[in-house]
């Protein structure tokens, strides 16, 4: 349906561009413009114009459109259309407003007529939509072809992630029953800081200064956490002091840590093809990276067989490598790696599985997010060593739960356990030591 056959009748039509305001009948409207103006552009020359150039041009031309079918739209509906015409020809349609909004952490698509974010740990529904399914994987498509991935009927699910980082899930029909199913997990563009963490409360002081130790000290350290608990966050955290003069390398599934440090390698696994080859998996690029002299391995999550790999670089020179591990509590994070050194066909006892883990793993930060949607690391442990068959912890600092205020604020206390960690002697010897006052158990921290 043309624009003019839509909009002449007896009496003149007063359309808004406020999506808000007037849903499906918006979503119309700013469709068969778009499409009028791919009719018109020419295409190849705007291809020679910089960002800026064609953002002018696409305006003007936009405009020339809402005057030449006499629309009754207000100056602020306007540049409304204008700028959401701007989105789907320069970036991701509906979901440009939200990738640019600095307090949104989540995306989370349900269908083309349903779009969640997470802002401070709270999920809420938003007034995006996309004019129907065609149009969402249209936009997951343009996501996904900027990385080299593809999603479509024969290959319907698809990891991948935007320019600034941004991690991208998207699954389509026939998996996804109702529509397409996207989810951006955001990052931000500046890497939050141990300062930031500690405004949020996310940790103590104590806390803080030891992990900067234990990432000096060369220390090796598991995050282990929920979804969404800030495991990525606590690992650029702490890469961001290791030392400038050593070479990392990061190995992940889709490429997301934010390292400010100049010596780094980025590796990233890469999927299958069509035809079932090429895949490059977490375990293959692990020991690869063992040949490019790196001083630290960081795994982004370790899910599989690649577990092996890892323990056995940090057992052979590798000291100070992290990776992060979904579990809920510390004791899960050793049973979750050792099921998975099992999945390595390697045919080892359980006992000499555990041995291999207490002897790489000294450290296990616990992450996760509480009911208020706040992030907490629970606890900090060191892994001291076996007891017959079983591996031995003891807990450092712990943050310990309370209940939940009137405002629904979760109430609680960060404190230390009262012993001090067999680690600390290496602290000491790499310049890192922190004072024994650190670990009074009588401080506490709201």
């Amino acid at each position: 349906m043309q624009l003019r056959e839509r909009l002449n009748g007896s009496e003149p039509q007063v359309l808004r561009a406020d999506p808000a305001l007037s849903g499906s009948h918006y979503q119309q409207l700013k469709k068969d413009i778009h499409q009028d103006v791919l009719d018109r552009i020419d295409l190849e020359r705007m291809q020679k114009l910089s960002e800026a150039q064609f953002k002018t041009e696409l305006s003007g031309l936009v405009e020339r459109l809402i005057d030449e079918q006499n629309m009754l739209i207000n100056q602020t509906e306007r540049r409304k259309l204008v700028q959401d015409i701007q989105y789907e020809m320069l970036g991701y349609g509906p979901l440009e407003p939200l990738l640019n909004d600095p307090t949104v952490s989540d995306i989370l698509v349900n269908t083309y007529k349903q779009v969640y974010v997470e802002r401070r740990g709270r999920l809420e529904m938003t007034d995006v939509m996309f004019h129907d399914d065609a149009h969402l994987l249209k936009i997951i498509e343009k996501m996904v072809s900027r990385v080299g991935r593809r999603v479509d009927e024969s290959s319907p699910m698809v990891d991948a992630r935007l320019p600034d980082g941004s991690r991208v899930n998207a699954i389509i029909p026939p998996l996804a029953v109702d529509g397409p199913l996207l989810s951006i997990r955001r990052f931000a563009v500046v890497p939050l800081t141990i300062n930031d963490l500690l405004d949020k409360k996310t940790l103590s002081p104590p806390m803080a200064q030891l992990v900067q130790s234990i990432s000096k000290a060369k220390i090796n350290a598991i995050i282990s956490g929920g979804t969404g608990s800030g495991k990525t966050t606590l690992l650029n955290v702490l890469s961001g002091y290791i030392p400038e003069e050593e070479r990392i390398v990061t190995i992940e599934d889709a490429a997301e840590l934010q390292l400010r440090q100049p010596h780094i390698g980025r590796l990233e696994t890469r999927p299958s093809n069509i035809e079932g080859k090429g895949e490059v998996t977490q375990r293959a690029l692990v020991r690869n990276a063992l040949r490019m002299r790196p001083d630290r391995i960081i795994l982004g999550e370790v899910r599989g067989p690649e577990a092996l790999d890892m323990l056995q670089a940090m057992n052979t020179g590798h000291e100070g490598s992290f990776a992060t591990i979904h579990a809920n509590t510390p004791r899960d994070a050793l049973a979750r790696l050792e099921n998975m050194v099992g999945m390595s066909d390697a045919n080892l006892t359980p006992k000499a599985t555990r041995q291999q883990i207490a002897s790489a793993v000294t450290v296990i930060i616990q992450a996760s997010r509480l009911l208020d949607g706040s992030r907490k690391i629970m606890s900090i442990s060191e892994v001291t060593g076996m007891e017959g068959d079983m591996i031995t912890m003891q807990e450092i600092f712990g943050y310990k739960q309370k209940g939940v205020g009137p405002d629904g604020k979760v109430i609680g206390h960060f404190g230390a356990s009262g012993i001090r960690p067999q680690f600390a002697e290496r602290l000491r010897i790499y310049g890192a030591a922190v004072p024994d006052a650190l670990f009074d158990p009588t401080r506490i921290y709201e």
